[in-house]
């Protein structure tokens, strides 16, 4: 398979900017893999595409106002980090701009010293590794520092920090947000919960590294960077109790199901409670062992996401979705609009 296999032309004015009021008034297309059908409605009508007896797993991980922009200490020029994962203590491996000028022992201050960073480690593309000394609480001295990182194609300032995050974000860890979940009320989820369908929660805290645009002309070259999960035993035995009586596993998102198909992988196709780290690349070939159904965010063309959600629906037949949701003014990324697959 060759990566423009997933190629797409997207006009850059479906491209949304900002949120819309209410979360759950975006436009939701539903496929059928099976029948091929699509229907346009309403986000809040997702509740009729869920069975009493299904359960809906979603990411609860929290994003991290990643973006600092300080000084480096040696020469006050402006230097940005964003930081991808916590390694170990108070290391964080982060993308510095402009790396080149950065070299081990460099430091940086932010807000007026509050917060510092010396560079430990160089790493490829603009990596580093840096330990941060400061006061306090670092999650509190990064709440009131940082900013939060919004994708590179999105050009509008975000008023409101909240509405980069769902609205069952708890686990602090991600540096981009799962962003199949903020179209969520809790209004609308206590509607689903009271139809009988389970809410079952698991965190993967998402890096850049799905994010990244894919390089390489052949896709099995391509290797996806590694991201945290968990899933704990009340959840796996939900899910067991969920499957074992007929129901069907709908994710939310594509971490979700990176997850849920990481956990069946590793465990014959059954669900237990684990964490630890997957790299999980989910392409045209593979067989899905967990997930029944799934909600999604329209993606970039050419992307890992698109060629997962082909994985699941048939390549064309996703192709053909996105054209329609392309001719019927769909707002794409992450705060755009939404697919149901089934």
């Amino acid at each position: 398979m060759n990566t423009t296999d997933f190629d797409f032309d997207l006009p850059e004015n479906l491209i949304a900017q900002t949120p819309l009021k209410q979360r759950d008034s975006s436009k939701l297309l539903v496929i059928d893999h099976k029948t091929k059908a699509m229907k346009d409605t309403h986000f809040d009508h997702i509740i009729d595409e869920l069975n009493p007896d299904d359960a809906l797993v979603m990411n609860d991980t929290r994003v991290l106002p990643a973006r600092l922009h300080g000084e480096k200490v040696q020469t006050h020029g402006h230097v940005e980090l964003l930081l991808l994962k916590n390694t170990q203590g108070d290391q964080w491996e982060v993308l510095a701009k402009p790396a080149k000028r950065l070299k081990v022992g460099s430091q940086i201050s932010f807000g007026d010293g509050r917060l510092k960073a010396t560079i430990k480690e160089e790493l490829n593309h603009g990596g580093r590794i840096v330990e941060f000394s400061y006061d306090g609480i670092f999650l509190e001295v990064l709440e009131s520092l940082g900013e939060m990182p919004l994708p590179p194609y999105i050009h509008e300032k975000l008023e409101d920090r909240d509405r980069y995050q769902t609205v069952y974000a708890k686990e602090n860890g991600s540096a981009a947000a799962p962003t199949a979940g903020l179209h969520f009320t809790e209004d609308l989820l206590n509607k689903i919960e009271a139809k009988g369908v389970k809410l079952v929660y698991l965190t993967l805290h998402v890096g850049l590294g799905t994010f990244r645009p894919v390089s390489v002309d052949n896709v099995d070259e391509h290797q996806m960077h590694s991201e945290f999960y968990s899933l704990s035993p009340e959840a796996a035995q939900t899910l067991k109790d969920v499957k074992a009586q007929g129901g069907r596993i709908v994710a939310v998102g594509t971490t979700s199901i990176r997850t849920l198909e990481t956990i069946g992988n590793k465990f014959a196709g059954q669900i237990e409670a684990d964490s630890g780290w997957t790299n999980i690349f989910i392409k045209p070939g593979y067989q899905f062992k967990i997930v029944d159904a799934f909600s999604t965010n329209f993606h970039l063309p050419k992307s890992t996401l698109v060629m997962l959600v082909s994985a699941f629906a048939g390549r064309e037949f996703v192709l053909d979705a996105y054209q329609h949701a392309i001719d019927e003014h769909y707002r794409f990324f992450s705060f755009g609009d939404a697919m149901f697959v089934k």
